[in-house]
């Protein structure tokens, strides 16, 4: 039998989808993730401020 991760046929806009969905959840978790990093001590504060970057 052949599984479908095995065969290189993938419908585009499942891909299309997928990536999406991974892309929302990586947003959603960038606030978690610096509050618990803030939380512990390390600074991910913003890199540009008002246009120009700010340094560390």
């Amino acid at each position: 039998m052949l599984r479908g991760e095995d065969i290189g046929l993938d419908r585009p806009y499942l891909v299309a989808h997928e990536r999406q969905q991974q892309q929302q959840q990586q947003r959603r978790r960038a606030p978690r993730r610096a509050l618990w990093l803030a939380v512990h001590g390390i600074d991910t504060g913003p890199r540009l401020i008002h246009s120009v970057e700010a340094g560390a």
